[in-house]
C-alpha cells in the first residue's frame, strides 16, 4: 500500500516533467529567466554552487579544495622584466624557458607588473605537493572507476567534503607520451578549441614572461537551458628536472564585469602533477606519462547532480583527451610553430628536490585514505539523484517566480528521502 500511494503522488509530478521537458525543447516563453541577472532559479541555480573557491590556498584548502580556476582580470601593466626575475630568484626559484619572448611580443595582452603577478605563489604549490603526496589531511578518497585503452590507463577517485563541491583525483598514464608534451597539450587553449566542444571561446588577459603566470578567461557551454559558464584563470607551473607541477585556479578580477548572458564560475581548482613513468610493456625506459590531477568546481547547479554528470560523462571525457593529445603530438612532430600559450608553457620556475621534500614533510598533514567504492553504494543514490534531475528541469523550464521553484524542490526533498530506501 505504501508504495501504491507513492506511485499515486509521482505519477503527478513525472507527467509534468515530461511536459516541461518537451516544453523546453520546442518553445522558450518570454518570461523564462534566461538573460536576466536575477538571483532567479533560472539555470544558475544556486550560488553556493560556483566553483572558485577563495583567493588564500589555505583557505581553499580548509573549505572543501581551492578554486579550479576561476582568476579574475588583473589591470594592465608593463612588465618590471629585472624586478619581477629578481623577486623569484631571492625565493629560491629560478625561471626556465626555451625560448624568448620577444619572439611572441603582442600589444594586444597586457603584462603582469611586479606586484601582480603573484596571482598563483608557492603557497598554491605547496598545497598541490600536500594532494600529490596525500597528506592534505582531506576526507577519505573513494575510486569511482579503473579503465584502460591499449594506449592509456585510467584511475579516478572522488570525495566528499563537509564543506564545498564533490572533489575529484585521476591519475591517468599515456604510453609512448612526453611530459613536456602534456604540459604544452594542457595549456595550450589555441588547440583545445579544437578537441574540446565545450569551450566556446579562450582569452589570455594578462601574462607574466618572467615567470610564465597567466590570467585568462573561458568561456564554457552548459546544456540543458542553463547560461554559458565564464571562467577567470590565474595558472602557473613549476619545474624540477622533468617533474611539472601545474596549477590552474579561479581567481578575483573585477575589471572584468560579471554579464546576464553567462554565470562566472568563482570557486574552480584544477591542477596537475606530470612525470615520465615506466611502460607497462616492462621495458624499463620512461617511455610513458603520469598525470595526477586534481579538480573541483561550484557550477552553480545542486552538487549531487553535477556528481552524477561528472561520474557518467567522465571516461567518454577521458578517451577524447587522448585523441586531442594523439593529435597535439602529431603537429608537434611537424614542427609546426608553437602558439602563444603553449610558448607561455614552456616558461617554468625552478624548484629543487629538497623543496618539495620539505613541502611534504609538514607535522600537521595526515596521510589521506583511499578506499573502493562498492556497488551498492552508488545503486542507493540513484532513485535520488533521478528525482532532483527532474526537479532541476521543471524548475528550468516551466517555473516562473522563486515561490513556485522552492514548492517544486521542498516537493523533491520529500520524495528524495523514499528514494533513499528504495
Amino acid at each position: 500500500m505504501e508504495y501504491t500511494g507513492l506511485m499515486v503522488f509521482l505519477c503527478p509530478i513525472w507527467m509534468v516533467f515530461l511536459v516541461g521537458v518537451v516544453i523546453g525543447w520546442s518553445w522558450k516563453p518570454k518570461w523564462a529567466p534566461f538573460g536576466n541577472g536575477k538571483d532567479k532559479l533560472g539555470c544558475s541555480v544556486s550560488k553556493g554552487f560556483d566553483f572558485s573557491l577563495p583567493s588564500s590556498p589555505s583557505q581553499s584548502l580548509m573549505s572543501p579544495l581551492k578554486g579550479f580556476s576561476s582568476a579574475p582580470c588583473l589591470n594592465s601593466f608593463e612588465l618590471a622584466s629585472q624586478g619581477c626575475e629578481a623577486l623569484f630568484m631571492d625565493r629560491g626559484f629560478e625561471r626556465t624557458t626555451s625560448a624568448s619572448p620577444s619572439e611572441f611580443d603582442e600589444g594586444s595582452t597586457s603584462q603582469l607588473n611586479e606586484e601582480k603577478s603573484n596571482v598563483v605563489t608557492e603557497e598554491d604549490l605547496d598545497l598541490l605537493c600536500t594532494l600529490v603526496d596525500m597528506k592534505d589531511g582531506g576526507p577519505t578518497w573513494i575510486q569511482m572507476m579503473d579503465l584502460s585503452t591499449p594506449t592509456m590507463n585510467y584511475q579516478g577517485w572522488r570525495r566528499d567534503p563537509k564543506i564545498g563541491p564533490p572533489q575529484f583525483r585521476s591519475r591517468t598514464v599515456y604510453e609512448d607520451s612526453t611530459p613536456e608534451i602534456v604540459r604544452d597539450f594542457f595549456w595550450d587553449d589555441e588547440f583545445r578549441l579544437r578537441w574540446d566542444d565545450m569551450l566556446r571561446h579562450s582569452t589570455t588577459i594578462e601574462e607574466c614572461p618572467t615567470t610564465g603566470t597567466m590570467v585568462v578567461q573561458w568561456i564554457r557551454k552548459f546544456p540543458l537551458f542553463c547560461k554559458d559558464r565564464e571562467y577567470i584563470i590565474g595558472r602557473r607551473i613549476w619545474e624540477s628536472g622533468r617533474l611539472y607541477y601545474c596549477v590552474t585556479k579561479g581567481v578575483p578580477y573585477a575589471s572584468i564585469p560579471r554579464h546576464d548572458k553567462t554565470r562566472r564560475v568563482d570557486l574552480y581548482y584544477s591542477s596537475w602533477c606530470i612525470q615520465a613513468v615506466e611502460s607497462r610493456r616492462a621495458n624499463g625506459q620512461l617511455t610513458a606519462c603520469e598525470v595526477l590531477l586534481f579538480h573541483h568546481e561550484d557550477m552553480g547547479i545542486p552538487w549531487n547532480i553535477a556528481k552524477l554528470g561528472i561520474q557518467k560523462a567522465i571516461w567518454e571525457t577521458v578517451k577524447k583527451i587522448e585523441a586531442g593529445l594523439r593529435a597535439y603530438q602529431t603537429e608537434r612532430a611537424l614542427g609546426l610553430p608553437l602558439s602563444r600559450s603553449a610558448f607561455m608553457a614552456q616558461i617554468n620556475t625552478k624548484i629543487h628536490p629538497e623543496y618539495l621534500k620539505a613541502s611534504g614533510d609538514t607535522e600537521d598533514s595526515s596521510q589521506t585514505e583511499v578506499v573502493t567504492a562498492s556497488g551498492q553504494a552508488v545503486r542507493r543514490h540513484i532513485p535520488k539523484l533521478l528525482i532532483f534531475g527532474g526537479t532541476i528541469i521543471l524548475a528550468c523550464t516551466l517555473s516562473r517566480g522563486l515561490l513556485m521553484k522552492t514548492l517544486v524542490f521542498g516537493i523533491a526533498r520529500r520524495f528524495a528521502k523514499v528514494g533513499k530506501k528504495l
